[in-house]
């Protein structure tokens, strides 16, 4: 079993002991009313506009979600949320240098002996859901669900999602199509972007990510048999119906969306299976990217 497949089937645990370690973490996490932004590189910036997107729907609060690289650096917020699983990203620890003073900044990770312990004000270890492989899988998801947890969102029913997602069958036939897009909408749609993203890691795949509603405005024109569109969440009305019409492959995403990523990190490992890869070693791809100064 490579280090990707043992990480994404340990996920199930991780998310038991992040929710249960939300209420800990509580001081450093953003409070209700407080303006936020969350940042993060890859598949961290993925992760940060889902988290974007839920805490503004609770009415926790205003926030936004930047890659740490394109962060507006005249707008004023009362607290900087990075989210880094290696702690050593250039980009995020010069933007954590750069606010620092001007905004409180809180870093989640799963290495504290880092240079990230001394460049955020707090910092929250999810050392348990650290990672040997360079395709995240479960660092992320444990991280969303600390946050869903501090949110009030997180529910065993999705732990329970999650065991499903990795014991059955993938959708027939879809480690076989040549193209894959997914769709999210609201707080999903930055899963639609990651599970895209693990699939090109992974399996060098074909993939693209969009809001489910922007899909028939030109993106389902490449949709034909031998490609996949796979749902993240509730799917619009008569969507299902379009592709299907298309000859391509529909997939509904009928558990917790974040589960649905689960399945969709057990298909590009397939995909990498079948093509003769190895999801351990992607190409081009290192742990952490470290710019010289």
């Amino acid at each position: 079993m490579s280090h990707v497949e043992d990480e994404l089937n340990s996920q199930p645990e991780c998310w038991i002991r992040a929710a249960e370690e939300a209420g800990r973490h509580a001081e450093a996490l953003p409070g209700a009313g407080e303006r936020v932004a969350v940042v993060g590189c890859g598949t961290s910036y993925f992760m940060a506009q889902a988290v974007a997107c839920l805490r503004e729907a609770t009415g926790q609060g205003e926030t936004d979600a930047f890659a740490a690289s394109e962060f507006p650096r005249g707008r004023s917020y009362d607290r900087v949320v990075a989210l880094t699983r290696s702690g050593t990203t250039t980009e995020v620890l010069d933007l954590l240098g750069q606010v620092r003073g001007m905004a409180r900044t809180t870093a989640v990770t799963a290495d504290p002996a880092t240079p990230v312990r001394s460049a955020a004000d707090d910092l929250v270890v999810l050392d348990f859901a650290d990672e040997r492989s360079v395709v995240q899988t479960r660092f992320a998801t444990t991280a969303l669900t600390l946050l869903r947890a501090h949110l009030g969102l997180h529910t065993t029913a999705a732990v329970a999602d999650a065991r499903t997602a990795l014991a059955t069958d993938l959708p027939e036939g879809i480690v076989d199509c040549a193209q894959f897009t997914f769709l999210g909408r609201g707080w999903t749609v930055g899963l639609a972007s990651e599970a895209g993203l693990k699939m090109r890691e992974a399996s060098l795949s074909w993939t693209e990510a969009y809001p489910a509603m922007e899909y028939r405005h030109g993106p389902i024109s490449i949709t034909t048999e031998g490609t996949a569109t796979w749902m993240l969440g509730e799917s619009p009305e008569g969507l299902a119906e379009q592709v299907r019409a298309t000859g391509g492959l529909w997939v509904e995403g009928a558990l917790d969306p974040l589960a649905e990523l689960v399945r969709v990190q057990r298909l590009a490992v397939a995909v990498a299976a079948r093509r003769g890869l190895d999801p351990d070693r992607p190409r081009h791809l290192t742990r952490s990217v470290i710019l010289a100064s």
